[in-house]
């Protein structure tokens, strides 16, 4: 029974994040704006994916629990550089694409970078989701901003919870992935908080 729950969950996830950015990438498209998007909060959030990744590879943990990682950064990279493009600052884009390579290689350096890296991660994704919801309450306006993509964001991490429960254990992942499911359920009602205001007036 656990091991075909754990089978399940994996799977659902994979595929939840096989396109958890297209419906954002699809708004920012048909309407030709990042608005309602902020980039600080997609720097920091491939900041942390980037961390995460580095350091389930580095400990061998089983690619069943991070799989999916590598498809989300890819996705975030397109919409950084969509939204780039859409603020006139697609040469910007190369400069963080230089700093992110090279530090994908900083971080397994020595074993105690990537420890400190791990336990700044939640912190920095925790900033990515508190410097989106500040765009929103600055703007009060959601915006191009896809409820549908953090929400799936929100069921990821509570399925990352009962992977993480039932295979490695990792208080440090643990814990990452509670904080991230409570602020991704709070941008997820935000934006929709918004979008409603936005339809009534």
């Amino acid at each position: 029974m656990a091991t075909g729950l754990l089978d399940l969950v994996h799977l659902t996830t994979w595929a939840v994040c096989a396109v958890i950015k297209l419906p954002q990438l699809m708004a920012v498209l048909r309407a030709g704006s990042a608005s309602g998007l902020s980039v600080g909060s997609l720097l920091l959030e491939l900041a942390g994916f980037l961390v995460f990744l580095r350091y389930q590879v580095y400990y061998g943990y089983p690619l069943a629990t991070y799989l999916e990682y590598p498809i989300i950064i890819a996705q975030d990279v397109i919409l950084l550089y969509c939204i780039m493009h859409f603020s006139g600052k697609r040469k910007r884009a190369l400069f963080y694409a230089v700093i992110f390579w090279g530090s994908w290689y900083m971080l397994s350096l020595q074993k105690w970078i990537i420890d400190l890296a791990m336990n700044l991660c939640t912190f920095i994704s925790a900033a990515s989701k508190m410097a989106q919801l500040q765009h929103l309450w600055q703007t009060k306006d959601s915006g191009q901003a896809s409820a549908l993509t953090w929400g799936m964001s929100a069921y990821t991490c509570a399925a990352r919870i009962i992977t993480t429960v039932m295979t490695t254990n990792d208080l440090a992942v643990l814990i990452r992935f509670i904080i991230m499911l409570i602020l991704n359920i709070w941008v997820t009602a935000t934006i929709l908080n918004y979008r409603k205001t936005k339809k009534t007036d």
